[in-house]
Protein backbone atom coordinates (compact mmCIF):
# COMPACT_ATOMS: atom_id res chain seq x y z
CA UNK A 1 0.00 0.00 0.00
CA UNK A 2 1.45 3.81 -1.21
CA UNK A 3 2.03 5.85 2.13
CA UNK A 4 -0.84 8.16 0.63
CA UNK A 5 -3.77 5.30 0.64
CA UNK A 6 -2.22 3.79 4.07
CA UNK A 7 -2.64 7.53 5.64
CA UNK A 8 -5.66 8.14 3.83
CA UNK A 9 -7.01 4.83 5.39
CA UNK A 10 -5.62 5.59 8.57
CA UNK A 11 -8.08 8.81 8.93
CA UNK A 12 -11.06 6.91 7.78
CA UNK A 13 -10.67 4.69 10.56
CA UNK A 14 -9.82 6.72 13.16
CA UNK A 15 -13.05 8.68 12.00
CA UNK A 16 -14.91 6.29 12.24
CA UNK A 17 -13.79 5.06 15.66
CA UNK A 18 -14.64 8.89 17.33
CA UNK A 19 -18.24 9.22 15.32
CA UNK A 20 -20.08 6.65 17.27
CA UNK A 21 -18.77 8.48 20.43
CA UNK A 22 -19.74 11.68 19.49
CA UNK A 23 -23.36 10.33 18.62
CA UNK A 24 -23.43 8.70 21.58
CA UNK A 25 -22.67 11.75 23.51
CA UNK A 26 -25.64 13.98 21.67
CA UNK A 27 -28.07 11.21 21.55
CA UNK A 28 -27.15 11.51 25.60
CA UNK A 29 -27.50 15.02 26.26
CA UNK A 30 -30.78 16.50 28.06
CA UNK A 31 -33.15 17.63 25.69
CA UNK A 32 -34.79 20.60 27.23
CA UNK A 33 -38.72 21.19 27.73
CA UNK A 34 -39.29 24.26 28.15
CA UNK A 35 -37.93 27.72 30.31
CA UNK A 36 -39.76 29.86 32.53
CA UNK A 37 -38.89 32.86 35.11
CA UNK A 38 -39.39 32.49 38.75
CA UNK A 39 -40.20 36.34 40.52
CA UNK A 40 -40.81 36.29 43.62
CA UNK A 41 -41.25 38.78 46.65
CA UNK A 42 -42.44 41.76 44.35
CA UNK A 43 -43.79 43.71 47.91
CA UNK A 44 -45.46 46.45 45.14
CA UNK A 45 -46.72 49.62 47.39
CA UNK A 46 -47.67 53.46 45.66
CA UNK A 47 -43.90 54.90 45.17
CA UNK A 48 -41.59 56.06 42.50
CA UNK A 49 -39.36 53.45 43.44
CA UNK A 50 -41.53 50.12 43.73
CA UNK A 51 -44.12 51.19 40.83
CA UNK A 52 -40.83 51.95 38.55
CA UNK A 53 -39.02 48.78 40.12
CA UNK A 54 -41.44 45.75 39.39
CA UNK A 55 -42.26 47.48 35.89
CA UNK A 56 -38.45 47.28 35.09
CA UNK A 57 -38.15 44.09 36.03
CA UNK A 58 -41.51 42.62 34.38
CA UNK A 59 -40.03 44.08 31.29
CA UNK A 60 -36.78 42.91 31.86
CA UNK A 61 -38.05 38.82 32.16
CA UNK A 62 -40.39 39.92 28.99
CA UNK A 63 -37.56 40.84 26.80
CA UNK A 64 -35.33 37.59 27.64
CA UNK A 65 -33.00 36.29 24.73
CA UNK A 66 -33.79 33.41 24.37
CA UNK A 67 -37.23 34.17 25.68
CA UNK A 68 -39.38 32.49 28.44
CA UNK A 69 -42.42 30.69 27.73
CA UNK A 70 -44.28 31.87 31.40
CA UNK A 71 -43.93 32.91 34.70
CA UNK A 72 -44.22 31.31 38.26
CA UNK A 73 -44.64 34.22 40.67
CA UNK A 74 -43.65 32.63 44.36
CA UNK A 75 -46.11 35.24 46.21
CA UNK A 76 -45.78 38.61 48.15
CA UNK A 77 -47.06 40.03 45.47
CA UNK A 78 -48.10 43.45 47.43
CA UNK A 79 -46.33 45.10 50.17
CA UNK A 80 -48.56 43.47 52.97
CA UNK A 81 -52.38 42.76 53.79
CA UNK A 82 -51.69 41.08 56.87
CA UNK A 83 -52.55 43.84 58.90
CA UNK A 84 -53.56 46.35 56.20
CA UNK A 85 -57.36 48.26 55.91
CA UNK A 86 -59.37 46.71 52.83
CA UNK A 87 -59.26 50.49 51.54
CA UNK A 88 -55.19 49.90 51.49
CA UNK A 89 -55.22 46.18 50.22
CA UNK A 90 -57.20 46.89 47.63
CA UNK A 91 -54.89 50.05 46.95
CA UNK A 92 -52.02 47.59 46.32
CA UNK A 93 -53.98 44.90 44.50
CA UNK A 94 -55.15 47.40 41.48
CA UNK A 95 -51.96 49.05 41.51
CA UNK A 96 -50.03 45.30 41.10
CA UNK A 97 -52.76 44.06 38.32
CA UNK A 98 -52.18 48.44 36.73
CA UNK A 99 -48.29 47.35 36.61
CA UNK A 100 -48.67 43.68 35.22
CA UNK A 101 -51.57 44.52 32.43
CA UNK A 102 -48.89 46.99 31.15
CA UNK A 103 -45.73 45.66 31.29
CA UNK A 104 -46.15 41.42 31.18
CA UNK A 105 -47.60 39.22 28.11
CA UNK A 106 -46.46 36.23 29.99
CA UNK A 107 -48.82 33.59 31.12
CA UNK A 108 -48.65 34.01 35.04
CA UNK A 109 -49.02 31.19 37.49
CA UNK A 110 -49.63 32.61 40.94
CA UNK A 111 -48.87 31.35 44.48
CA UNK A 112 -50.17 32.89 48.11
CA UNK A 113 -47.33 34.71 50.28
CA UNK A 114 -47.88 35.49 53.98
CA UNK A 115 -47.89 39.21 52.75
CA UNK A 116 -50.98 38.81 50.45
CA UNK A 117 -52.77 37.55 53.25
CA UNK A 118 -55.55 39.86 54.42
CA UNK A 119 -56.66 41.09 57.96
CA UNK A 120 -54.73 38.55 59.99
CA UNK A 121 -52.75 40.85 61.93
CA UNK A 122 -55.49 43.38 62.50
CA UNK A 123 -56.29 44.54 65.29
CA UNK A 124 -59.64 43.79 65.54
CA UNK A 125 -60.54 41.56 62.49
CA UNK A 126 -63.55 40.68 60.83
CA UNK A 127 -63.38 37.44 60.36
CA UNK A 128 -66.91 37.35 58.68
CA UNK A 129 -65.79 39.03 55.84
CA UNK A 130 -65.78 36.83 52.71
CA UNK A 131 -62.23 38.25 52.17
CA UNK A 132 -61.18 37.92 55.30
CA UNK A 133 -57.57 35.64 54.87
CA UNK A 134 -56.76 34.13 51.60
CA UNK A 135 -60.11 34.58 50.32
CA UNK A 136 -59.02 38.16 48.94
CA UNK A 137 -55.01 36.68 47.29
CA UNK A 138 -57.07 33.46 45.62
CA UNK A 139 -59.74 36.50 44.55
CA UNK A 140 -56.95 39.08 43.26
CA UNK A 141 -55.42 36.01 41.61
CA UNK A 142 -57.78 34.46 39.59
CA UNK A 143 -57.00 31.01 41.87
CA UNK A 144 -59.42 28.53 41.85
CA UNK A 145 -57.92 27.38 44.71
CA UNK A 146 -55.37 28.27 47.25
CA UNK A 147 -53.27 25.35 46.01
CA UNK A 148 -53.21 23.38 42.67
CA UNK A 149 -51.62 21.08 40.03
CA UNK A 150 -50.66 22.46 36.14
CA UNK A 151 -48.58 20.44 33.54
CA UNK A 152 -46.09 21.76 31.12
CA UNK A 153 -44.60 18.92 28.95
CA UNK A 154 -43.62 16.22 30.92
CA UNK A 155 -43.54 18.00 33.90
CA UNK A 156 -45.54 18.36 36.75
CA UNK A 157 -46.01 21.67 38.96
CA UNK A 158 -47.78 21.46 42.64
CA UNK A 159 -47.94 24.62 44.03
CA UNK A 160 -48.58 24.52 48.13
CA UNK A 161 -50.29 27.43 50.44
CA UNK A 162 -47.40 27.08 52.59
CA UNK A 163 -48.75 30.23 55.43
CA UNK A 164 -50.86 28.94 58.63
CA UNK A 165 -52.53 31.04 60.97
CA UNK A 166 -50.83 30.19 64.18
CA UNK A 167 -53.08 30.85 66.83
CA UNK A 168 -50.11 31.41 69.64
CA UNK A 169 -49.76 34.28 67.47
CA UNK A 170 -48.36 34.77 63.85
CA UNK A 171 -48.39 32.63 60.70
CA UNK A 172 -46.41 28.98 60.34
CA UNK A 173 -44.78 27.64 57.62
CA UNK A 174 -46.45 24.18 56.57
CA UNK A 175 -49.02 22.35 54.79
CA UNK A 176 -52.59 22.01 56.82
CA UNK A 177 -54.05 18.53 57.03
CA UNK A 178 -56.66 18.99 54.35
CA UNK A 179 -54.05 19.88 52.00
CA UNK A 180 -51.56 17.47 52.58
CA UNK A 181 -54.38 14.78 51.89
CA UNK A 182 -54.70 16.50 48.91
CA UNK A 183 -51.11 16.84 48.39
CA UNK A 184 -50.55 12.77 48.92
CA UNK A 185 -53.65 11.52 46.52
CA UNK A 186 -52.08 13.92 43.79
CA UNK A 187 -48.18 12.52 44.08
CA UNK A 188 -49.75 9.18 44.05
CA UNK A 189 -51.99 10.18 40.38
CA UNK A 190 -48.85 11.05 38.56
CA UNK A 191 -46.95 8.79 36.35
CA UNK A 192 -43.79 7.55 37.90
CA UNK A 193 -42.33 8.46 34.27
CA UNK A 194 -43.43 12.40 34.67
CA UNK A 195 -41.23 14.79 36.45
CA UNK A 196 -42.76 16.75 39.84
CA UNK A 197 -41.61 20.44 40.45
CA UNK A 198 -43.36 21.40 43.96
CA UNK A 199 -43.73 25.86 44.38
CA UNK A 200 -43.91 26.68 47.99
CA UNK A 201 -44.05 30.46 49.28
CA UNK A 202 -42.09 29.58 52.19
CA UNK A 203 -38.95 27.45 51.68
CA UNK A 204 -39.67 23.44 52.43
CA UNK A 205 -36.09 23.57 53.34
CA UNK A 206 -33.28 25.94 52.98
CA UNK A 207 -30.26 27.48 54.68
CA UNK A 208 -31.21 30.93 54.19
CA UNK A 209 -33.96 30.17 56.72
CA UNK A 210 -30.89 30.55 59.04
CA UNK A 211 -29.27 33.30 57.81
CA UNK A 212 -32.53 35.45 57.68
CA UNK A 213 -31.68 37.57 60.35
CA UNK A 214 -27.85 38.05 59.32
CA UNK A 215 -26.73 36.92 63.18
CA UNK A 216 -26.48 33.66 65.98
CA UNK A 217 -28.33 33.56 68.83
CA UNK A 218 -26.71 34.81 72.12
CA UNK A 219 -25.75 31.29 72.99
CA UNK A 220 -24.25 30.53 69.61
CA UNK A 221 -27.03 28.48 68.12
CA UNK A 222 -28.17 29.30 64.64
CA UNK A 223 -31.76 29.33 64.58
CA UNK A 224 -34.36 28.37 62.06
CA UNK A 225 -37.72 30.59 62.74
CA UNK A 226 -41.13 28.63 62.47
CA UNK A 227 -41.98 31.20 59.89
CA UNK A 228 -39.17 30.72 57.54
CA UNK A 229 -38.93 27.05 56.72
CA UNK A 230 -41.66 24.25 56.53
CA UNK A 231 -41.56 23.04 60.07
CA UNK A 232 -43.11 19.99 58.67
CA UNK A 233 -39.66 19.31 56.76
CA UNK A 234 -39.52 15.68 57.86
CA UNK A 235 -42.80 15.00 57.37
CA UNK A 236 -43.13 16.21 53.41
CA UNK A 237 -38.92 14.44 52.94
CA UNK A 238 -40.84 11.15 54.30
CA UNK A 239 -43.34 11.46 51.78
CA UNK A 240 -41.27 13.00 48.98
CA UNK A 241 -38.95 9.89 49.71
CA UNK A 242 -41.65 7.76 47.71
CA UNK A 243 -41.33 9.33 44.85
CA UNK A 244 -38.49 9.31 43.12
CA UNK A 245 -39.50 11.74 39.90
CA UNK A 246 -40.12 14.16 42.31
CA UNK A 247 -36.90 16.60 41.09
CA UNK A 248 -37.03 20.16 42.81
CA UNK A 249 -38.37 22.44 45.05
CA UNK A 250 -38.87 26.30 44.30
CA UNK A 251 -39.34 28.63 46.98
CA UNK A 252 -39.29 32.46 48.00
CA UNK A 253 -39.98 34.74 50.73
CA UNK A 254 -36.38 34.83 52.58
CA UNK A 255 -35.31 37.86 49.93
CA UNK A 256 -31.80 35.54 50.07
CA UNK A 257 -30.72 33.31 47.33
CA UNK A 258 -29.33 29.47 47.70
CA UNK A 259 -29.20 25.87 45.92
CA UNK A 260 -29.19 22.73 48.29
CA UNK A 261 -29.77 18.78 47.28
CA UNK A 262 -30.90 16.98 49.53
CA UNK A 263 -31.52 13.39 48.84
CA UNK A 264 -31.61 13.92 45.29
CA UNK A 265 -34.01 16.66 45.23
CA UNK A 266 -32.82 20.23 44.27
CA UNK A 267 -34.05 23.19 46.51
CA UNK A 268 -33.74 26.71 45.24
CA UNK A 269 -34.63 29.56 46.94
CA UNK A 270 -34.76 32.36 44.39
CA UNK A 271 -34.65 35.77 46.24
CA UNK A 272 -36.97 38.82 45.81
CA UNK A 273 -37.90 41.21 43.10
CA UNK A 274 -37.63 43.82 45.86
CA UNK A 275 -34.46 43.06 47.21
CA UNK A 276 -34.56 44.78 50.96
CA UNK A 277 -38.12 45.72 50.12
CA UNK A 278 -36.93 48.14 48.01
CA UNK A 279 -33.87 49.38 49.71
CA UNK A 280 -31.37 47.97 47.25
CA UNK A 281 -29.90 44.98 48.20
CA UNK A 282 -30.76 42.25 51.21
CA UNK A 283 -27.59 41.15 52.47
CA UNK A 284 -25.51 40.11 49.94
CA UNK A 285 -28.16 39.98 47.08
CA UNK A 286 -29.37 42.34 45.00
CA UNK A 287 -33.08 42.40 43.50
CA UNK A 288 -33.46 39.67 41.35
CA UNK A 289 -35.04 36.60 39.98
CA UNK A 290 -34.66 33.21 38.49
CA UNK A 291 -34.59 31.55 35.21
CA UNK A 292 -35.11 27.93 35.17
CA UNK A 293 -34.33 25.19 32.25
CA UNK A 294 -36.59 22.30 33.09
CA UNK A 295 -35.37 19.35 31.05
CA UNK A 296 -36.91 15.89 29.80
CA UNK A 297 -35.05 13.45 31.56
CA UNK A 298 -35.85 15.25 35.49
CA UNK A 299 -32.52 17.74 35.30
CA UNK A 300 -32.77 21.67 36.03
CA UNK A 301 -30.46 24.68 35.44
CA UNK A 302 -31.33 27.63 37.15
CA UNK A 303 -29.96 31.18 36.63
CA UNK A 304 -30.02 33.88 38.45
CA UNK A 305 -30.66 37.53 37.05
CA UNK A 306 -30.07 40.97 38.29
CA UNK A 307 -31.89 44.18 36.79
CA UNK A 308 -32.01 47.38 37.51
CA UNK A 309 -33.70 49.09 39.81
Amino acid sequence: MKRKEFLQSGFIAAGLSVLPAAISAKEQAPKKSFRFAFISDIHVKTGAVPEAGMAKALKHVNQLKPKVDFIINGGDCIMDALAATKESTQTQWTLYHQIMQKENSLPVYPCIGNHDIYGWFQKTPDTTDPLYGKSYAVKELKMTERYYHFKKENWNFIVLDSTQLNLAGGYIAKVDEVQLEWLKNKLAEIPANQQICIVSHIPILSICAGLFFNKTEANGDLMIKRNLMHTDFFALKTLFNKYPNIKTCLSGHIHLQDEINYHNIDYYCNGAISGNWWGGAFQEFDPAYAVFDFFDDGTVKREMIKYEV
